[in-house]
């Protein structure tokens, strides 16, 4: 009998000591925010009271809450956070929570150049046919010239009217103009931009001018084609030299 009535006691008190503690939470107010655009449907959990509500639109949300309970956000796109409940944190209109997007960072890229894989081997190119870039394909269609062997056996009339009326001449020079601009391209993808300002010691405003000075060196350019970087990073060098001496000059 006395067991009885000490349990009728215990939970005759127990719902309202919870009722109490339940009546002490109140709604927090607060908004996610994140260096993206997409901030809805983050999940914000009391770990305390396991109630669990998603942001809105914008990242807003409320949630009941009380000092001391710890808040978990999270989301598959961002990186999870705790945060423990402070009172200063009802005073505000809103309570600002910074979340920073999930990056996936790859420990290791490792590129393969398969030879045997090209356009020909697909079937995309039939095997043994000449590759042309714009230009050059501009000035073999208009005159019949082709900038990789020359002059074509055959010259009909339109090729010959554009040979005398300097159409020709203005082709020829796109087609130089476009395999400088390539080269420049190459040079670029073989060396950093900081290579050539902090080992090499050219200007900063002078980069490119530096790599157009490279690409009228022929011996430079014939170094690059053969893809030989050694060789190519020797003569850079050398002509770094010659182009700092030459700009050194200009400004006197």
């Amino acid at each position: 009998m006395n067991k009885f009535l000490i349990a009728v006691i215990v939970f005759s008190f127990l719902p309202g000591n919870l009722l109490a503690q339940e009546n002490i939470r109140k709604n927090l107010k607060g908004k996610v925010t994140a260096d993206v655009t997409n901030i809805k449907g983050i999940y914000i959990i009391n770990m305390k009271t396991e109630k669990t509500v998603l942001s809105e639109e914008g990242g807003y949300f409320s949630i009941p809450a009380m000092e001391g309970d710890t808040l978990v956000f999270s989301s598959i796109h961002f990186k999870g956070r705790k945060i423990a409940v402070k009172s200063e944190d009802f005073s505000s209109n809103l309570f600002f929570v910074k979340l920073d997007p999930l990056m996936i960072q790859l420990d290791e890229v490792q590129v393969y150049n398969y030879k045997n894989i090209n356009a020909v081997a697909l079937g995309i190119i039939p095997k043994g046919q000449k590759s042309y870039t714009p230009a050059e394909r501009r000035l073999k269609s208009a005159t019949g010239l082709d900038a990789q062997i020359g002059l074509n056996t055959s010259l009909t009339i339109d090729p010959l009217f554009n040979l005398l009326s300097g159409r020709t001449a203005s082709l020829l020079k796109q087609v130089e103009v476009e395999r400088k601009e390539l080269m420049i391209e190459k040079i670029e993808n073989m060396y950093q931009h900081e290579y050539f300002v902090d080992r090499l010691k050219i200007p900063e405003d002078h980069v490119k001018g530096f790599l157009f000075y490279l690409v009228e060196n022929k011996k430079f350019t014939d170094s690059a084609s053969t893809k030989n970087k050694t060789m190519t990073t020797f003569i850079m060098n050398e002509l770094a030299v010659q182009y700092l001496e030459t700009i050194s000059e200009t400004k006197k």
